[in-house]
């Protein structure tokens, strides 16, 4: 193939079946068709005879050495020099990583709060003809303007643009973060939107951001038993009118909802998290006690997916869907609970 020679192996079974068969090869050989080994094995079990197998195998490996080239062919000297002079212009300090190829480079950036932001570019065999891959820890996407004759520098200053913009999101969430007892994500990143945050006794609110828009009121979803959450609805419902952007998000939570949050800070952990009362754990593959038993007597929390179990192995609870009903382990009261689909 490609003026190359190149050496297999071709174990047949007993009963002489194609797509039984196995392929042995150099290491070499393998490297090359790395990527390709699923079209190869499909190739094997639909092919009628060795030889037209062996055809189709020729093309395959005629492919994979040709992309294989394009992706090796070493740049021209003026690519590295435009690039170390794009990274001089911007100033060493700010890279953080940069491989021995110059494939990937990290950058350091700065809001103008102080808070610290990381880029990853990924430049592929066609920079600067196209922009590099960028990765960056964003709650929206980050779109790069380019034209061949852009460079590092622009990408950079469309990063520190976007950061700036995004300055009042991360306000927002830094003062939940600051000011109330975050349960959810336990190491939010810059890019999460959501906060759950502890209101007292096992009721809590779970906050989704927009980033666009952080100032306006956001989406609200209360988790506890029916008695403690409510009243926090209707207050929310009653006095959203109340929302004013030119204050803190906080402060506006406070006064739309009546109630204080307290932080992590103020008050001993026990006074929140109670262990789930099925499986006594508190944290169960990342998720904590959500589901609560509405009386307000009992009001022992479960997992969802927890209590979604017992429920099923009840004769007496009875299934509509995706929610299923019976009663509460502790107290007998009926409860319900609904599991999302992608876990059925």
């Amino acid at each position: 193939s490609q003026d190359r020679d190149f050496h297999i192996r071709i174990l047949l079974p007993s009963d002489f079946q194609l797509k039984n068969a196995r392929i042995q090869c150099s290491w070499h050989l393998k490297r090359v068709l790395h990527g390709y080994h699923q079209i190869v094995k499909q190739r094997l079990q639909h092919c009628s005879d060795l030889v037209t197998f062996m055809v189709e195998l020729k093309t395959i490996l005629e492919a994979a050495l040709k992309n294989a080239q394009e992706l090796h062919v070493p740049p021209p000297p003026e690519y590295y020099s435009s690039l170390v002079r794009d990274i001089e212009t911007l100033g060493w300090d700010k890279v953080v990583y940069i491989d021995t190829g110059l494939n990937t480079i990290k950058l350091k950036g700065e809001d103008s709060c102080g808070r610290q932001h990381l880029i990853t570019l990924k430049l592929n065999a066609k920079y600067p003809a196209e922009p590099p891959d960028c990765f960056v820890d964003f709650p929206v996407e980050f779109a790069v303007s380019w034209i061949p004759q852009s460079s590092l520098i622009d990408i950079y200053s469309q990063f520190l643009a976007a950061l700036e913009s995004l300055k009042e999101f991360w306000n927002a969430m830094d003062e939940i973060d600051k000011m109330t007892w975050v349960l959810e994500p336990e190491n939010p990143t810059r890019s999460a939107t959501m906060r759950r945050i502890a209101i007292g006794n096992n009721v809590s609110v779970n906050l989704e951001v927009d980033p666009r828009h952080p100032t306006t009121l956001p989406e609200c979803y209360f988790l506890g038993a029916d008695h403690a959450v409510n009243p926090l609805r209707t207050k929310l419902n009653n006095n959203m009118h109340l929302w004013d952007p030119d204050i803190t998000l906080i402060q506006n939570l406070k006064d739309v909802l009546e109630t204080d949050f307290p932080s992590r800070a103020m008050l001993e952990k026990t006074d929140f998290t109670m262990d789930c009362g099925i499986c006594y754990a508190y944290r169960l593959d990342g998720a904590l006690p959500d589901q609560v038993c509405s009386d307000s007597r009992c009001g022992q929390p479960f997992h969802q997916a927890c209590l979604f179990e017992w429920l099923q192995g009840l004769p007496s609870s009875r299934q509509s869907f995706n929610v299923i009903f019976g009663e509460c382990p502790y107290c007998n009261k009926p409860i319900s609970v609904k599991m999302s689909m992608k876990k059925l």
